[in-house]
């Protein structure tokens, strides 16, 4: 009988499903018929089992919670995890476990054709969840729908809680409630561009954030806090300890670097560079599978 810890490192709330990565000659993929690829993988993971496998990874306790479909998909996503040693709990989602497909090129960037299959009326019952959030130090809840139903109870709570919301451009309402409800917020810069700035001051003006963090590939990342100024810090990109090949899974590896370095008590600034660290190192293997452990995060 495996023993349960008494507390959580951190507990993840959705994001989970299988990548089907193609990789391709460049971006765009030109207009065509059909076009000659290289064999075709599939990797279980997506935003928040790839959260909370690297935090495992990272010798972090992790538990994770996510609607996923009593399916041959949710099975591969069930495997990975065990593999990785996170524990996992599942309420069984009728539509079905999420899946994505990516294309990655020659530099590793990628373009994701994401199936938002969720129902709208999806939910995640108190009785399953609240268990978990009251053992855990940290939450991080990935912006499936269900996720934002339990802001309320995660505030009654008195836990801190982050989120990602990958490519917002600051105008769609699926991820305000999440950027302005969480104490820690992380996007990517890939669509806001020169605007990252002013949406990140939004986010600390309107909502209760301490920390927000746009990460921007391979020029780094930018910080702001409330503390800090009006001018977000930028981030240097650290250089990958091998070759580039795929930058799937990324941004949610900077995630675990950065709160592997606030769960263990370091400033902001530190806690975004062991981000760039952990990124960087992601990058080195397809399909988000490459995991950095502690002595690498840490240098030692």
């Amino acid at each position: 009988m495996v023993q349960q810890p008494t507390e959580y490192d951190i507990v993840v709330v959705g994001g989970s499903g299988v990548d089907t990565i193609v990789r391709v000659d460049a971006l765009p993929v030109p207009a065509a018929d059909s076009v000659m690829v290289g064999p075709i993988r599939e990797w279980p993971g997506q935003t928040g089992g790839n959260v909370a496998l690297g935090a495992r990874a990272l010798g972090l306790d992790v538990a994770f919670l996510d609607c996923v479909g009593d399916d041959w998909l949710g099975a591969q996503v069930r495997e990975r995890l065990a593999k990785g040693g996170v524990e996992f709990h599942a309420v069984i989602s009728p539509a079905g476990t999420r899946r994505a497909v990516n294309l990655v090129d020659a530099t590793g960037r990628r373009m994701s054709f994401y199936d938002a299959r969720d129902p709208e009326d999806l939910r995640m019952p108190r009785d399953f969840y609240l268990p978990h959030l009251r053992r855990a130090r940290h939450v991080h809840l990935s912006i499936t729908h269900f996720a934002r139903f339990l802001y309320d109870d995660i505030e009654a709570l008195g836990v801190p809680v982050s989120t990602d919301l990958h490519d917002w451009d600051g105008l769609s309402e699926h991820q305000r409630e999440f950027a302005l409800r969480s104490d820690l917020v992380f996007f990517s810069a890939a669509t806001t561009g020169e605007r990252a700035p002013a949406l990140m001051r939004e986010i600390l003006r309107e909502g209760r954030a301490g920390a927000v963090v746009a990460t921007a590939g391979a020029e780094g990342a930018y910080l702001l806090t409330r503390d800090g100024g009006d001018e977000p810090v930028r981030i240097p990109a650290v250089v990958p300890p091998a070759p580039v090949v795929d930058s799937n899974g990324a941004g949610d590896a900077f995630v675990t670097g950065f709160l592997y370095g606030r769960l263990d008590g370091r400033g902001p600034a530190e806690c975004a560079r062991l981000g760039a660290v952990s990124g960087a190192f992601a990058c080195t293997a397809p399909g988000s599978t490459a995991m950095i452990g502690r002595a690498g995060l840490l240098g030692v």
